[in-house]
């Protein structure tokens, strides 16, 4: 039910932005079978109080996320919240970083290499002269 009243409050929002024409409330309303005095209800119902929890901890996972300079995925930005003494479990802070879209990038190991790789590799010159056509 709340899906449709965050799409009509969303619908509502561009309109007052945008110069088209959008339907009233009371239209979108009854094409999304929904009743008028509950979606004003809705928009005028206080945040509860696992909603404004899930945003506090939305900041505190992004925090830790961007000081990790996006490598921390959510078993060590866990770590990070439960050693600041936040209190919350694991999949919440998946669930969270997945709703955040924030996902971990591991950087790559750096490998010593004897040669430099551009994609453009040429054959090796023989500089020796040790290889000769058999002649017959």
């Amino acid at each position: 039910m709340s899906d449709k009243f965050e799409f009509i409050d969303a619908e509502y929002a561009t309109s007052t932005t945008n110069t088209e024409e959008i339907p009233p409330v009371a239209k979108m309303c009854d094409w999304l079978e929904v009743s008028r005095s509950g979606f004003y209800e809705w928009r005028s119902r206080p945040v509860s109080a696992t909603a404004r929890r899930r945003e506090e901890l939305k900041l505190l996972i992004t925090k830790s996320f961007e000081d990790s300079d996006g490598t921390y995925g959510y078993r060590r930005v866990h770590a990070d919240l439960t050693a600041w003494g936040v209190a919350c479990g694991p999949e919440l802070v998946r669930d969270l970083m997945r709703e955040l879209d924030l996902q971990a990038c591991q950087p790559r190991p750096w490998r010593h290499s004897l040669t430099e790789n551009d994609g453009r590799a040429g054959p090796i010159p023989d500089l020796t002269n040790s290889w000769r056509p058999v002649s017959q």
